[in-house]
């Protein structure tokens, strides 16, 4: 059984995600984590060539949920950081580009790019001032299939679709949106253009004339631009005809030379509600028999007409999500590492099963504040214990803060493991095996000379005249992590090279999701 899944459905599926994140129903979060990815043979991928030769990562219920163990903070998607992405194409002089055509496939492939689809072709442009224009037109017929090279780069914003110069190069251009300065900024890759969002919805009054512009209707007759001359045939005479089809109110003027072969068309209503249409030639059609009929192909627009539905119509099926990691706030320290970057879906609150954190950012590291007379330098990845009732506290050291006296960290499956580093029995595996967590009332935090500040129970610090917002609440010297890190759906997960952060530098992170 042959069967295929849509373009149409990829795009709705970029739609969806983005109305999923937009809406406010659901919670998402950029988060970076994994600070020792070279700690060699450990469960995780880890391993000592890590940063020269980067695993891919695994898609099993057993990885995601250490992926969410070695997580170290988070930052929520809102909509001014998502947008729906196409791919880039440059207008430069003296290049071909396909016109736009309904029905390019398998057997009508793309006369320049030899593409099947029309989303995989150059039929749109951005120019130098970063304006998106589809191509109408691009002087190709019967006789010349490939069409002409553009020589006017095209930098109106009228409505109606136009050449963009004197160079009689046959290009007919259709102006769609101008991307946004503040979107160039956050979203501009040498590969991809980024669309607006909420093209449907928008009250941005540029966006709203072109949507308009191209919503055809009973009153608004605009729908087809474009008749296309597949064979100019013979014996006919100039007119102007209907075309007629599923759709009401088309007409298109027809020019021949003096043999009566049609040279060029010109639609002078668009009419509405076409899904196909076919020109009535009955009129101007030469007496009696049609030795040469002409065939003429009303080019069908996406949707109402060109501009209404931008996401089909430029084939919008991949999403960009943008995030800032700074020193704006103590849940991002800037002395960790990270090696992976992912995206996960509703965590929910560090108490709680069912109650969805909703807040801006999160952090996902338990947190110590040591005594004042604390000793050593913790190294980020470091292996740190203490001494508790029953047994010995584990962990990962992620942040030390040695103004704050903060130490951050996280427990993850690989401190529990024998030497063999998975399930396999070992002589001492009933009492390491167990997961024991920090005490304020534990012994010294090792391999540091130094114990938990039992009388800190604040979300602040002092230190001379300021004071420092440490970002989450501490009780006797404690902090939880803000999510409860085994829920929430890990959509996205990247292996990368070990990344040092510093306060002297900010990572914008772009994920690019293709659906």
């Amino acid at each position: 059984m042959a069967a295929i899944v849509t373009d149409k459905f990829r795009i709705l599926n970029a739609s969806n995600f983005i109305n999923s994140v937009t809406s406010g129903n659901d919670s998402y979060y950029v988060f970076l984590g994994l600070d020792n990815p070279t700690l060699n043979g450990y469960f995780g991928g880890r391993n000592t060539n890590w940063d020269s030769d980067v695993p891919v990562p695994t898609d099993n219920l057993e990885y995601l949920s250490h992926y969410r163990d070695t997580s170290l903070f988070g930052k929520r998607i809102i909509s001014s950081n998502i947008r729906r992405l196409i791919r880039k194409v440059n207008w430069t002089s003296n290049t071909s580009y396909e016109m736009y055509r309904h029905d390019y496939s398998i057997q009508n492939p793309t006369p320049n790019s030899n593409s099947s689809r029309v989303y995989d072709s150059n039929y749109y442009v951005i120019n130098s001032d970063f304006r998106v224009y589809i191509c109408i037109d691009n002087g190709s017929s019967g006789t010349n299939l490939k069409g002409n090279k553009s020589q006017d780069e095209p930098t109106f914003t009228d409505l109606e679709p136009s050449s963009a110069g004197i160079s009689g190069d046959g290009y007919v251009w259709k102006y769609l949106f101008s991307v946004s300065p503040s979107d160039i900024i956050k979203f501009d890759s040498t590969e991809y253009i980024v669309t607006p969002n909420n093209w449907d919805t928008s009250t941005d009054s540029q966006i709203i004339s072109v949507r308009e512009n191209g919503n055809s209707g009973s009153t608004n007759q605009n729908q087809i631009k474009k008749v296309y001359i597949e064979n100019s045939g013979s014996g006919y005479s100039s007119g102007v005809v209907d075309i007629l089809g599923d759709g009401l109110g088309g007409r298109v003027s027809i020019t021949v030379n003096s043999s009566g072969s049609i040279i060029s068309t010109q639609v002078v209503s668009g009419g509405y509600g076409y899904t196909w249409g076919i020109v009535d030639l009955g009129s101007i059609q030469p007496v009696g028999s049609i030795p040469n009929p002409a065939k003429l192909i009303p080019i069908i627009p996406p949707s109402r007409g060109h501009g209404y539905d931008l996401y089909t119509e430029l084939g919008s099926d991949k999403v960009l999500i943008y995030a800032r990691f700074d020193d704006s706030t103590k849940d991002f320290p800037t002395d960790t590492k990270f090696a992976q970057v992912g995206i996960i879906k509703n965590p929910t609150t560090f108490s709680s099963d069912t109650v969805i954190f909703t807040e801006n950012q999160y952090s996902s590291l338990g947190a110590i504040k040591l005594t004042s007379d604390f000793i050593g330098t913790p190294v980020i990845g470091q292996e740190i214990t203490q001494e508790v009732s029953g047994g010995t506290a584990r962990g990962y050291v992620a942040s030390y803060d040695s103004e704050t006296k903060v130490l951050k960290y996280f427990q993850d499956r690989s401190l529990y493991f024998g030497n063999n580093l998975n399930q396999t029995d070992y002589n001492s595996v009933t009492t390491k095996s167990k997961i024991y967590n920090f005490e304020s009332t534990g012994g010294p935090i090792s391999p540091y000379s130094g114990s938990v500040d039992t009388s800190f129970t604040s979300n602040k610090v002092t230190i001379g005249s300021k004071v420092i917002d440490l970002g989450v609440s501490f009780t006797s010297g404690l902090a939880n992590p803000e999510i409860n890190k085994k829920t929430g759906d890990i959509i996205y997960i990247d292996n990368r090279p070990l990344v040092t952060r510093d306060i002297r530098q900010k990572e914008d992170i772009k994920i690019i999701l293709e659906f």
